[in-house]
C-alpha cells in the first residue's frame, strides 16, 4: 500500500508540474526531506523518484511562458564560486574514489537551490515551500516526539534511512532547524485548531531532539532557545509554554541519558568526545596539507573518522579558503535576513517577511551550533535557508518600491541594524 501510495502521488503530481514547475519545487522537497520512498517495501524503494520529478521540472521549466531568471545576490554568486572551488577539489581529492559519490549529491542539491530561486517567485510559492519544508522534515519530530513520550528510547529516533540525516546525531540537528520554520507556518495560520495542531507538533519535535540522545543537538538546542527568546516580544509567554515541555522530558527521559549529556562537562574522558578532537586535527592537517583541501570524505579516509563538525569538515575537504567561502555564506545570508528585518518593521503588510527572516536567523543559530559537532557541511536545508532569504529579501524589495515609488530600496533604505530589535510577533 505504501509503494501504491507514494506512486500515485509522484506520478500524478508530474502533470500539475509540467503547467506549473515550481510544484516540482515542492514535489522534490517533500521526497528529499521526508524520503516517504524509503518507507516502503516494494518497488518504489529502488525507483529513482527524485530524480524524475526533477527532469520532469526541467522539461516544464523549457515550455513555461512565464519569466524565469535566477537572482544574482551576493549570496548566489558566492555559492557559485564556492560551488566551483568544491569542483577542482574533487578534481584534486585525495581519495577520488570516495570524493566523487559525494559530489553528485552536492552538485544536485546546489542545482535545485538555483532551480529554487528560479521558480518561488512569489509569497504564495515561497510560504508552501516553507511548509512542505516544515512539515516533511517535522513528520520525523511528531513520530519521535511521541514515541519519547511512550517509553521509547531516544537511541531509536532516527532519520530516513539512506538520506543525509538518517543517524540520531543528523537528525537531532535537522529537527532544530526546523522548529523555527514551523514556528512560523503556525504564525501564518488563521485556522485554530490548525494553529493549535503545529504547536503540538513543535513541542512533540523539541521532545524528539532531546530524545535522539545527540549532546550536539543538545547545545543547540540551548542556543535556538536563548536566540528565539532575545527575538521574542512575549518572552514570559514563550517560557511558559515550554516548561511543560521540560517537565515531561525531566520526567520521560531515563538515567543513561542525564548521565550520556553530563558528559559534556567531562569531555577530556569521553571516546566520543576526543575522537572529535582527533578528527578536527586531521582537519587541520590537511587544510595545511593541500591548498584545494583532500576532497571530499578526506577526513574519513585520511584519519578514518567522520568530521563532526560542519566547519572543521569544510576545512579538511576544502581547504582554508573553502572555510572562509562557507563561512562568508552564513554571514552573507544573515546580514539579508537582518535587512529584510529592517525594512519589514514599520510596513504591517511585510509582517509575514519580518517573522520569516527572524525564524531563518533562528535556524541558522541551531546549523551553527549544533553543527560545530556534526558534519552536515552539505544538508539541503542550509542552502534552502539561503534561497528562502535571497526570495523574501526580492519580494520585500519588489513591495516596498511599488509602495514607495521607483527608487531602489537598497539606496532608499539606509538605516542602520542596530536601530531594529528583530523581534518578531508570538502571536
Amino acid at each position: 500500500m505504501r509503494d501504491l501510495f507514494v506512486a500515485l502521488v509522484v506520478f500524478g503530481s508530474l502533470p500539475f508540474i509540467l503547467k506549473r514547475p515550481w510544484l516540482g519545487i515542492l514535489m522534490w522537497s517533500w521526497l528529499g526531506y521526508m524520503n516517504p520512498h524509503r518507507m516502503a517495501w516494494g518497488f518504489v524503494t529502488s525507483m529513482p523518484v527524485a530524480l524524475i520529478v526533477a527532469l520532469t521540472t526541467f522539461a516544464a521549466i523549457l515550455f513555461c511562458k512565464e519569466e524565469k531568471r535566477i537572482p544574482w545576490t551576493r549570496e548566489t554568486v558566492l555559492l557559485l564560486i564556492f560551488t566551483g572551488w568544491m569542483f577542482v577539489s574533487t578534481l584534486m581529492a585525495q581519495y577520488p574514489g570516495m570524493a566523487w559519490p559525494q559530489w553528485d549529491k552536492v552538485w544536485r542539491i546546489i542545482l535545485m537551490t538555483y532551480i529554487t530561486m528560479m521558480l518561488i517567485t512569489d509569497r504564495q510559492r515561497l510560504y508552501w515551500l516553507v511548509v512542505v519544508i516544515a512539515l516533511s522534515i517535522g513528520f520525523y519530530g511528531f513520530k519521535g516526539g511521541v514515541f519519547i513520550l511512550t517509553g521509547g528510547s531516544g537511541n531509536n529516533v532516527m532519520g530516513p534511512t539512506g538520506s543525509f540525516i538518517a543517524d540520531r546525531n543528523s537528525v537531532g540537528l535537522a529537527l532544530l532547524m526546523t522548529v523555527p520554520l514551523l514556528w512560523y507556518v503556525r504564525l501564518q495560520t488563521t485556522n485554530v485548531w490548525a494553529r493549535r495542531a503545529l504547536l503540538a507538533g513543535g513541542a512533540l519535535t523539541l521532545v524528539a531532539i532531546i530524545g535522539t540522545n545527540s549532546r550536539g543537538a543538545l547545545v543547540g538546542l540551548a542556543a535556538v532557545g536563548f536566540f528565539f527568546l532575545m527575538k521574542a516580544r512575549n518572552r514570559f509567554g514563550v517560557i511558559l509554554a515550554l516548561i511543560p515541555v521540560f517537565l515531561v522530558v525531566l520526567y520521560v527521559m531515563p538515567p543513561e541519558w542525564f548521565e550520556r549529556m553530563h558528559t559534556i562537562q567531562t569531555y577530556g574522558e569521553d571516546a566520543s568526545a576526543m575522537g572529535r578532537i582527533y578528527a578536527w586535527g586531521n582537519a587541520i592537517t590537511l587544510a595545511n596539507m593541500f591548498f584545494f583541501g583532500g576532497g571530499f570524505r578526506a577526513i574519513t579516509g585520511y584519519g578514518g573518522t567522520d568530521s563532526h563538525s560542519n566547519w572543521f569538515g569544510v576545512l579538511g575537504e576544502l581547504g582554508w579558503v573553502g572555510l572562509g567561502m562557507f563561512v562568508l555564506l552564513h554571514i552573507f545570508t544573515w546580514l539579508s535576513a537582518s535587512q529584510v528585518i529592517r525594512w519589514s518593521k514599520p510596513h504591517a503588510s511585510l509582517t509575514w517577511a519580518r517573522d520569516l527572516a527572524a525564524m531563518v536567523q533562528v535556524s541558522l543559530i541551531g546549523y551553527m551550533s549544533a553543527g560545530s559537532f556534526l558534519g552536515l557541511q552539505y544538508f539541503d536545508l542550509f542552502y534552502h535557508l539561503i534561497a528562502i532569504i535571497v526570495i523574501s529579501k526580492i519580494l520585500v524589495q519588489k513591495e516596498l518600491d511599488a509602495m514607495r515609488g521607483q527608487q531602489p530600496a537598497l539606496q532608499r533604505d539606509r538605516a542602520p541594524l542596530e536601530r531594529d530589535t528583530g523581534r518578531m510577533a508570538l502571536s
